[in-house]
């Protein structure tokens, strides 16, 4: 298991680690571990995260584990750890 999200050895491409820009309030940063996909964005690499993250616009740097799907039909993305921290 890696970031709340147990992972399949037979389908890797199921579910991937992928470095993104988080939309997060702080509030919503401290408790949340899983994020909707309309709030998280996909990036080639840690150092573009870090690069274009903005505290002020409430963007976060980090690594997540997804998408996957859940029971509701919800694209979800597993906090793995903030870039920044």
């Amino acid at each position: 298991m890696k970031g709340g999200v147990y992972l399949d050895a037979e389908a890797p491409s199921l579910v991937k680690a992928h470095f993104a820009l988080v939309h997060a309030t702080p509030a919503t940063r401290a408790k949340r571990k899983r994020f909707p996909d309309n709030v998280v964005e996909p990036v080639a690499s840690a150092e573009e995260a870090l690069a274009r993250e903005d505290a002020a616009q409430n963007l976060h740097a980090a690594e997540v584990m997804g998408p996957s799907r859940s029971s509701e039909g919800i694209h979800l993305y597993y906090l793995v750890r903030w870039l920044s921290e």
